[in-house]
């Protein structure tokens, strides 16, 4: 089986892994690999303080996908021989006000409806547990199961496993696909030469929908939605654990790195293809880092970048196969494509050999969008 992935961000480069040890033939074609939405990315690995009511199939994907991920991690880094960052010391939900308060007591009753452990802190007890919080911190949730990557280290030794089973990359840009007899039979890149495949999966996140070749309505439309992060430096300790807050109704996380980073995030702005920085976006991130952490000022200032989410119209992942037979989509993750990555690449490389799909994948088939569902 052949099989080109368009994009190695971190969905692709995972399907292609996965892919090539089940014994296909991977071609991985991206300009600028391992680029996107994959490094600007903070990486927590949150099914639990992600949820959203309305969600509940997307938080099961999500609590399958961070359970995969011990057994992942250990296998890629035993077979690379790279460290990738994974913590499960889990994640910190704090209030700011009173406001902020009765937002996350409503989160979790709703969890806990669910069955889901979160255990209810007292600001008090927010601090025992990160003893950096301002005085001011109303109180929290403790989500014990849920952890931390970097997807900076993440995405080389996902590249290095998928290289080291056969898979080669190809830095080019993706024209179009190749389409005969009115199936996917490969892509076309920017310089013309064309690459023969068995399957194609398009898995370019936000560019997900510039192909040519394709007929209306074989990709439903994903949109960029773009997100701001900050990353601070420092030498001593300052924070334990990731953690998230509502601050007066807005919401900031901060992620701890063993190496002394602290990634702070993200805006979500709805601005097109617009990857610039702004200062209106750094000092929303730093005010907010700053009434929940006073001491985060004197931190050394190390990078700002802006990435693009892939946001499908529900804004819930796109895996399986297209309305153009031969086409595959891995697509749309929105915030979540890094916890979404160990079972996403279950599912697309199971789809794309063959084999038998993990039963949380029926709610994401691109079918959802097509007239006649409705």
């Amino acid at each position: 089986m052949e099989i080109v992935i368009l994009g190695a961000g971190i969905i692709g480069l995972a399907t292609a892994w996965r892919a090539a040890a089940g014994g296909a033939a991977v071609t991985l074609v991206d300009p600028a690999p391992m680029s996107g939405a994959t490094s600007v990315a903070a990486g927590m690995l949150t099914p639990v303080s992600e949820l959203t009511y309305g969600e509940e199939p997307l938080l099961r994907l999500g609590l399958a996908s961070r359970d995969r991920y011990g057994a992942f991690v250990a296998e890629l880094e035993e077979r690379t021989g790279l460290d990738v960052a994974h913590r499960t010391d889990g994640i910190l939900e704090v209030a700011f006000d009173s406001g902020d308060l009765n937002h996350l007591d409503d989160l979790r009753r709703f969890q806990e409806s669910l069955g889901i452990p979160t255990e209810a802190l007292t600001g008090r007890e927010c601090r025992r547990h990160e003893p950096m919080l301002a005085p001011g911190v109303r109180g929290g949730l403790l989500a014990p199961e849920d952890g931390s990557i970097d997807p900076r280290r993440l995405a080389p030794a996902l590249l290095a496993a998928a290289e080291g089973l056969g898979a080669r990359l190809v830095r080019r840009r993706a024209a179009g696909v190749l389409v005969e007899r009115d199936r996917a039979a490969g892509v076309r890149l920017d310089d013309g030469t064309e690459i023969r495949a068995d399957r194609v999966l398009l898995a370019a996140g936000s560019w997900s929908g510039d192909l040519e070749g394709l007929s209306a309505g074989v990709v439903p439309p994903v949109r960029p939605v773009k997100g701001q992060v900050i990353r601070l430096r420092t030498a001593v300790p300052f924070l334990r654990r990731s953690t998230r807050a509502l601050v007066r109704g807005s919401s900031v996380y901060l992620v701890p790195r063993a190496d002394g980073e602290i990634v702070v995030g993200a805006t979500q702005e709805e601005l097109g293809f617009d990857t610039r920085v702004t200062a209106g976006g750094v000092w929303e991130l730093l005010r907010d880092a700053h009434e929940l952490l006073p001491g985060i000022t004197e931190l050394e200032f190390a990078e700002v970048s802006a990435g693009l989410r892939p946001g499908s119209p529900d804004n819930a992942p796109v895996m399986g196969p297209s309305a153009l037979p031969g086409l595959f989509l891995g697509t749309g993750h929105f915030r979540n494509g890094i916890l979404l990555a160990p079972v996403s690449a279950d599912i697309l490389a199971a789809m794309l050999l063959d084999g038998p799909v993990p039963a949380e994948a029926a709610p994401f088939t691109p079918d959802r969008f097509s007239p006649e569902v409705h």
